[in-house]
C-alpha cells in the first residue's frame, strides 16, 4: 500500500509545484494530468471487478512492478500527452494493487480472527506519503524526484515479493457461477464514497501548490506534505478502532465531517495555522475514510473483491472530476476557495448519506 498508493498515487502532489514551474504548466493542465491518474484508477477498479484468471498475489506483484516503472518514466518526458499517459497507467495499477492487496489481506485477517489488524494494512498509505515526501524534499530537480520515487517503489516491490506468500489453494478467481447480489445499503455507501473522492482530492492535490504560491508561508513547502503523511499513518488505527466501537458507517460519517472542516479552513484563510490544520485534518481522516469504506464494502457474502472494486470505481469517478473542476475554476478566478467549499459540502453530504444508511452493529470482523 505504501508503494502503490502512498508513492504511486500521492507523490505527484509534492513534485507538482517544481514540475509546473519548470515546464510552465497552468493549474488546469496540472489538473488534467492529475485527472488522468484518476481516470486510470477508475479503469483499473472496473478491471478488478471482472473475473480475472490467476492469483491475487500475481496481480499484486505485476501492479507494483508497473507502478515503479511508470513513476521513473515520468522523469523522462516533458509534455502533456506522455505525462498524462504515464499517470493514467500509474492509476490503473494503483487501483489493481489496492483491490488485490486489500482483498487478499482482509480475507486472511478475517480468516485468522485478526480483522482489527486491517489498520496496519491501510497505514501503509500514510507511511508511503511521509517517506516519499521526505525523499522528495531532499532533492531539487523534478526529474530526479520522479527517478527516486520509482526506485523507492521498486524497493517496496521486492519487499512484497519476499514477504507475501503465495495464495492459498482455491483462492484463484473462478469462472462461471452466479454472483452474490449486492447487500442492502450498498448504494448509499458507494455514493458517499464517490463524494468522499471528490471532497478530499482537491486539497490533497493542490495544498503544496497553495503553500508555494503564498509568499508568507512558502517556507512550509518542504514540510506540509510530510505532515499530511504523518497524520495519515496512525489515523487508520484510530478510525477503525472507533468503527469497532461506534459502527463502521457512523464512524465514516464523523470522519467525513472532520475532513470537511479541514477542507473548509483552507478555503477561509491561507496562513501557516490554516494549512497545517488542513494538512492534519485531511491527512488524518482520508485514509481512515478509505479503510472504513473498504471494510464496509467487504460486508456481505461471496468474494469481496467485486464490492471493493465497485466502490473504488465510484470513488475514482469523484477524483476525476475534482482536479479538473478545481484547476479550471482556479484559472478563471485565481483562487481555490470556491472548489474547496464545494469539496467541503460534498464531504458533509457523504456523512449524511452514511448516517441515513442501513442500521449496523458496532463490531466488524
Amino acid at each position: 500500500m505504501a508503494a502503490v498508493i502512498g508513492v504511486g498515487r500521492f507523490v505527484y502532489t509534492p513534485i507538482l509545484p517544481p514540475m509546473v514551474e519548470a515546464l510552465g504548466l497552468s493549474k488546469s493542465q496540472a489538473g488534467i494530468i492529475a485527472a488522468s491518474n484518476f481516470l486510470g484508477y477508475f479503469a483499473g477498479a472496473l478491471l478488478a471487478a471482472v473475473r480475472l484468471p490467476g492469483s491475487r498475489r500475481a496481480w499484486l506483484i505485476g501492479a507494483l512492478t508497473v507502478n515503479a516503472m511508470a513513476l521513473a518514466a515520468m522523469g523522462l518526458v516533458d509534455s502533456m500527452l506522455p505525462l498524462s499517459v504515464l499517470r493514467f497507467v500509474a492509476g490503473v495499477v494503483s487501483a489493481l494493487g489496492l483491490v488485490f492487496a486489500s482483498a487478499l489481506v482482509l480475507d486472511r485477517l478475517a480468516a485468522s480472527g485478526h480483522g482489527r489488524l486491517s489498520a496496519v494494512h491501510f497505514t501503509g498509505v500514510g507511511t508511503g506519503i511521509a517517506v516519499s515526501a521526505a525523499l522528495v524534499a531532499l532533492l531539487h530537480d523534478w526529474r530526479t524526484m520522479w527517478f527516486a520515487s520509482g526506485a523507492l517503489a521498486l524497493v517496496a516491490t521486492f519487499a512484497v515479493m519476499a514477504l507475501v506468500p503465495p495464495d492459498h489453494p482455491g483462492s484463484q478467481f473462478t469462472r462461471g457461477g452466479k454472483r452474490a447480489p449486492l447487500p442492502p445499503g450498498f448504494a448509499p455507501l458507494a455514493i458517499a464514497y464517490g463524494l468522499f473522492g471528490f471532497g478530499y482530492i482537491i486539497t490533497a492535490t493542490f495544498i503544496v501548490a497553495m503553500v508555494r504560491g503564498t509568499p508568507a508561508i512558502a517556507s512550509l513547502e518542504p514540510y506540509i506534505w510530510v505532515m499530511f503523511g504523518l497524520a495519515a499513518a496512525p489515523s487508520v488505527a484510530l478510525w477503525t478502532g472507533l468503527g469497532a466501537r461506534w459502527g463502521i458507517r457512523r464512524t465514516f460519517a464523523i470522519a467525513a465531517f472532520v475532513e470537511a472542516a479541514g477542507v473548509a479552513v483552507s478555503a477561509l484563510w491561507v496562513t501557516s495555522a490554516t494549512v497545517i490544520a488542513a494538512s492534519v485534518f485531511v491527512g488524518g481522516s482520508f485514509m481512515g475514510l478509505t479503510a472504513l469504506g473498504l471494510i464496509a464494502a467487504r460486508e456481505g457474502s461471496g468474494d469481496p473483491r467485486r464490492r471493493i472494486a465497485l466502490v473504488t470505481a465510484v470513488f475514482s469517478a469523484g477524483q476525476i472530476l475534482g482536479p479538473i473542476f478545481a484547476g479550471y475554476l482556479y484559472d478563471h478566478t485565481g483562487s481555490l476557495a470556491g472548489p474547496s467549499w464545494a469539496a467541503a459540502a460534498a464531504l458533509v453530504v457523504a456523512g449524511v448519506l452514511m448516517i441515513a444508511g442501513r442500521p449496523e452493529t458496532a463490531s466488524h470482523r
